[in-house]
């Protein structure tokens, strides 16, 4: 943040982009450094083949095969669906929130460097709180969880109506920063704990290509409002309406039933 701030302190020149676009590499490194435990220390799950499958066959056309037969056998996985449901809607307020709070902090007056340090702290704090909301939710159970995070997402809605200063974007950067790892992390482990594991790429892979689409929907609601009301206010206010559905839907997802079908059909699975 220092340098983009204040680059002259770091022997940069002051103006240009020079800070920026090495603001950007110190972003790459620290994705490299902390990838490096999860490429050593994680085991990928073991390779299981289904009855239709057999060693030595084309790994591409296998799994744009299992891809195919796992969107018409979707039902088969109701409460992953439904959870897939649930989470695109309130990922969505999420994306949003985040997608918005440079613009509506600038339009608000607040100056850059504020906007960049709360940034900033919305990180530090997510990490660890992450860890924190993991140990909650491992207490209370997954599903509660995230509820307990959309709850204060909501909060978080209602408060930025409301801000107007800089201590405000602050307090709201901290509340950011308490849910945000931890609603998205335990997302996905609830999500991994009701899909088989040997079918977990073509599950997480539709999560990620819903979830991309579903992004519109945040931007097309932030449009609308502001177009009618020509204030940005409301709109911040209105997406808590993604956290509202999203809990509702939440709400029906039976983890046990889903985790049950889940090792039903690991257990069928052959190993390779």
């Amino acid at each position: 943040m220092r340098w983009i701030s204040n680059p002259t302190l770091f022997g940069l020149p002051a103006g240009g982009t020079l800070p920026a676009r090495l603001a950007f590499v110190s972003v790459a490194i620290w994705w490299l450094l902390f990838s490096i435990p999860l490429l050593r220390g994680v085991r990928e799950p073991a390779l299981k083949l289904e009855s239709d499958e057999s060693r030595g066959q084309n790994p591409v056309l296998v799994a744009f095969r299992r891809m195919s037969e796992t969107f018409h056998d979707l039902k088969q996985y109701r409460q992953a669906v439904v959870l897939l449901l649930a989470y695109v809607i309130y990922s969505d307020g999420i994306g949003t929130i985040m997608r918005m709070a440079a613009p509506y902090g600038t339009e608000l007056g607040i100056p850059q460097a504020t906007i960049i340090t709360a940034i900033l702290i919305v990180q530090f704090v997510g990490i660890s709180f992450s860890f924190l909301f993991g140990m909650v939710a491992t207490r209370i159970g997954a599903k509660r969880g995230i509820l307990l995070g959309l709850f204060v997402y909501g909060c978080i809605s209602i408060f930025g109506y409301y801000m107007h200063t800089a201590t405000h974007f602050f307090i709201l950067a901290l509340l950011v920063g308490t849910v945000q790892g931890g609603t998205q992390g335990i997302s996905r482990s609830l999500s991994a704990s009701i899909i088989p594991p040997y079918k977990s790429g073509e599950f997480f892979g539709f999560f990620s290509v819903f979830s991309k689409f579903a992004g519109l929907l945040g931007s097309v609601l932030v449009t609308a409002v502001i177009a009618s009301t020509d204030s940005i206010r409301p709109a911040i206010l209105a997406l808590i309406l993604f956290f509202i559905v999203g809990a509702i839907i939440l709400r029906f997802v039976d983890v046990e039933e889903g985790q049950r079908i889940a090792a039903e059909a690991e257990a069928k699975a052959r190993p390779v």
